[in-house]
């Protein structure tokens, strides 16, 4: 028999945890292995070399202390395999988009029936991604306006690539001059073009936006 989805939940809300437990436990194929109060101690439990490790973390946005946005990037480190669902009341397109550009697979509303919650869970944990549909529409929105542009402008060609990586591990201008045979005219010309390319106005916004893209994963 194939094992139940382990969840974790970090909420604050005892009422609300209580209704999720409740109906988790109703069915054979989802599992809450672990509840929390605040992100600070959901963190120090999966940070301690803990001997079970969730397969989807429910995670709200507004906690005591730290923030569940602040946290994500801590829980996507802790728990690289896990997936993460925010699940949250906030439906602020600002939380939206920066909770998926950190990494969570889902973005649910506490407004969403409890079948909605289940069924997110298991399309997050087969390797989907669970919106509620207003957000859904948003997140469509907001990437067939910007997503065109982006493509375009990091369209590098292969020696822009070259001296952008290089560029990220430090190098200055002339240095990249000599890892690359290459005169400091020709290397200034490739770094104005990837400025513009990426619409950006030095070298540390180059490679940040380079990495939001996902440039150095090519």
């Amino acid at each position: 028999m194939k094992r139940p989805i382990q969840i974790m939940l970090v909420e604050d809300n005892r009422e609300y945890r209580d209704v999720i437990d409740l109906a988790l436990s109703r069915d054979d194929d989802l599992e809450l292995m672990s509840e929390f109060v605040t992100a600070e101690i959901a963190l120090r439990k999966v940070q301690g070399n803990a001997p079970k490790l969730p397969d989807v973390l429910l995670l709200d946005l507004r906690l005591p202390g730290m923030s569940g946005l602040d946290a994500l990037p801590h829980f996507n480190q802790a728990m690289p395999n896990a997936k993460v669902i925010i699940l949250t009341q906030s439906d602020d397109q600002a939380d939206v988009l920066q909770a998926i550009s950190l990494g969570a697979s889902g973005y649910l509303l506490k407004s969403s029936t409890l079948t909605e919650i289940k069924d997110g869970i298991r399309l997050v944990a087969n390797g989907g991604a669970s919106l509620e549909p207003s957000v859904a529409k948003f997140v469509l929105q907001t990437l067939q306006n910007k997503l065109p542009t982006d493509q375009l402008d990091a369209a590098l060609s292969e020696r822009e690539q070259q001296v952008l990586e290089l560029i990220s591990e430090g190098l200055l201008k002339k240095e990249i001059c000599g890892q690359l045979g290459i005169g400091y005219a020709t290397v200034d010309t490739h770094v104005r073009h990837i400025y513009e390319k990426l619409n950006v106005k030095n070298a540390p916004a180059a490679v940040s936006k380079a990495f939001r893209l996902g440039l150095f994963d090519k």
